[in-house]
């Protein structure tokens, strides 16, 4: 079973050490400037931060495959709860690697990815939120939102322009426009948690350094090219404005029910191992089991082997 791949005493050191240390609590004062791009800081983070970091986290990120992909048969076969994962980024910071490498093991029939870009023209015909609403993972599934609603609170604030092309009746774009977004986002994480979706928010914090390695890497490399846009060079030059959305989004929408975890996210595999550890143990956490077979359900089985003998 998924638990006995990491011992008890594993994962409430885990859970201790970095999954708590990176989970923003309410009422907890967020603030990226305390958030390293590059280490928790926790001693126990150690095991990762050694000369053989890559090899370690890539240890770590296995055992979690292999436990998430058991954790993920429990989650579809008890049929109660649905698991939403949200990411939100700047660009380059390793949404789509995390994404690959952390589901890699689950089955693809219990997992749906869903990537938001730029609105359609029947998007910006609904509310802000109803693009994503309408994606929200069934019970016993694991749904994944590459970029998701917090776009509206996240690029079009530092691009408050692009409110005009939501044809919004009487629109007055202030303070008190972001509050009631962060206020329809609340209630609708409400919501859903209330009808058994757990929900979890993943923001990959990178370094303004890093973000520049990895576009050089892009641009340098041939095989690469095809992954870098002028736009994500447009936007770096918001930088500053897009670090400040995020501090207010995540301190206005972090909450019990549904809580961001900052991830240090300029070494991948470490960030990669984390998010799958969060993912694993949250699933874990749930205490699942297999669905129980009815004394009904039994006698068929049973008839259905005697019958298949006398073949």
């Amino acid at each position: 079973m998924a638990q006995f791949i990491f011992s008890q005493l594993e994962r409430e050191s885990l859970k201790n050490n970095i999954i708590d240390k990176c989970r923003i609590d309410p009422g907890e004062v967020f603030s990226i400037s305390n958030h390293s791009p590059s280490s928790l800081g926790a001693e126990e983070l150690k095991v990762f931060e050694e000369a053989t970091l890559k090899k370690k986290a890539k240890k770590y990120l296995k055992r979690n495959t292999e436990a998430l992909s058991e954790a993920q048969e429990l989650l579809y076969s008890s049929d109660q709860y649905s698991l939403l994962l949200v990411f939100q980024a700047m660009d380059a910071a390793g949404k789509d690697g995390t994404i690959k490498h952390v589901i890699s093991g689950v089955n693809p029939q219990g997992c749906e990815v869903h990537s938001f870009k730029k609105p359609s023209a029947e998007e910006l015909d609904h509310d802000f939120l109803w693009r994503c609403t309408k994606r929200m993972p069934e019970r016993g599934k694991i749904g994944i939102f590459n970029r998701s609603y917090y776009e509206e609170v996240l690029v079009v604030k530092v691009h408050p322009e692009y409110i005009g092309g939501q044809r919004i009746p009487d629109v007055t774009v202030d303070e008190s426009f972001w509050q009631h977004r962060y206020e329809d986002i609340n209630n609708l994480e409400k919501h859903m948690v209330r009808n058994g979706t757990i929900i979890l928010k993943f923001f990959l914090n990178v370094s303004k350094e890093e973000q520049k390695n990895r576009f050089m890497e892009r641009l340098e490399n041939p095989e690469k090219h095809w992954k870098f846009s002028e736009a994500d060079l447009e936007e770096r030059k918001f930088w500053d404005q897009y670090m400040e959305a995020f501090e207010e989004a995540i301190n206005a929408t972090s909450t019990s029910h549904a809580p961001w975890y900052v991830i240090p996210a300029d070494n991948k595999w470490v960030m990669r191992a984390i998010v799958s550890q969060i993912v694993t143990e949250t699933i874990l956490s749930l205490d699942l089991n297999y669905p129980e077979v009815s004394d009904k359900k039994k006698k068929v089985l049973q008839e259905a082997r005697e019958e298949l003998r006398g073949e």
